[in-house]
């Protein structure tokens, strides 16, 4: 499936003249020269929710590359091999009843889970609090983005994003660290009923052989030809008498939608929607987008900070091996250790 230049053009901009910290008290966003923040108003890039569904799309579209979860993105055409993120949107029609002429009310969720019916996915739905439903031009929706700026910062995943990698040996630390991860530690939920982890996990080999066998199509060769074979998993479904949620320990409903990730295991590990959540920051995991890491549900941004220090000045992975420790446990790069207003070093006191 390709996506036509033409598709980046169907979400609408949003205004970022208005700071959602200090609401009136910004006349618009003004980036800071290195500190991920409005230089009017002080509030951080989150705050303000630049760019555009779209710019979005494209960034997870990057993320999810060259990664198991490939399948959720599409080639760009035209764009040299880039992939934009497939996100599932869903458009819910209700007609109103208490009118002569029938009429219809039209939801549309920015993003709903992929490969469900719409009654399941409807379900989900419900599961999850009001202010959580990313429909279109609701805070919900906005909610949603501000969850993609700060758990999953493009600063994270793309070198050519970062201003503070300053040699080639960091750049080559971080390229090496994002394709690890990719490969090993992130994942996107997948939304089924309690019992149908073997038609998922056989759904997954089939998508693992196809791309095994794309990759030996390309190198041509035949010592590769077991290894493109793949496994044949089982189809069905879980035959137990109850299923327990991996957060809160409670019970699963079997005729209630569950989240399921596959780094985790797909039999014994599955998620009431509410629970899927990031074990540091118990926020709900945007687009069930996760980092499995000993044996606990991430968010991209905690995961990232969990293995490389994190500046507390510009917000950006530390790679160097020289950079300031905090007695409080924050780190900073060199350049950064210094007071927001006037740039003397926090060691000296100044007057801000």
């Amino acid at each position: 499936m390709d996506i036509s230049p033409a598709m980046e053009k169907m979400s609408l901009k949003p205004s970022a003249a208005t700071c959602l910290g200090c609401k009136e008290g910004c006349s618009g966003f003004q980036p800071h020269s290195w500190r991920k923040a409005c230089e009017a108003c002080g509030c951080s890039t989150v705050d303000h929710a630049p760019g555009s569904n779209s710019e979005d799309d494209q960034r997870m579209g990057r993320l999810l590359t060259d990664s198991p979860c490939c399948h959720l993105t599409a080639k760009v055409k035209g764009g040299g091999g880039l992939r934009m993120y497939k996100r599932n949107r869903m458009i819910v029609t209700n007609p109103v009843v208490s009118r002569k002429d029938p009429t219809f009310n039209t939801t549309t969720y920015e993003w709903a889970p992929a490969g469900l019916n719409q009654k399941l996915a409807m379900q989900y739905m419900e599961l999850l609090p009001e202010s959580r439903h990313p429909v279109s031009g609701t805070d919900g929706a906005l909610g949603r983005r501000r969850q993609l700026l700060s758990q999953l910062p493009v600063y994270d995943q793309d070198p050519m994003q970062c201003q503070s990698l300053s040699s080639e040996e960091e750049i080559s630390s971080m390229i090496l660290f994002v394709k690890q991860y990719k490969q090993e530690v992130l994942g996107v939920g997948e939304v089924a009923l309690p019992g149908e982890g073997s038609s998922l996990k056989e759904a997954a080999n089939q998508r693992a052989a196809k791309e095994a066998k794309v990759q030996c199509d390309m190198k041509d060769t035949a010592q590769h030809q077991d290894h493109c074979s793949g496994s044949a998993a089982v189809n069905g479904t879980d035959d137990k008498s109850e299923y327990l949620c991996s957060g809160c320990h409670g019970n699963l409903v079997k005729d209630s939608p569950a989240v399921y990730a596959m780094h985790a295991g797909y039999h014994d590990a599955l998620w009431h929607p509410m629970c899927f959540v990031c074990s540091e920051c118990d926020q709900g995991l945007v687009d069930l987008v996760y980092f499995w890491s000993n044996q606990k549900l991430l968010c991209g941004r905690h995961y990232c900070q969990s293995v490389w220090p994190r500046c507390s000045g510009c917000d950006e992975l530390i790679f160097c091996k020289n950079f300031v420790s905090g007695k409080d446990g924050r780190t900073w790069h060199r350049e950064h250790y210094c007071c927001w207003k006037c740039g003397q070093s926090l060691d000296s006191p100044c007057q801000h």
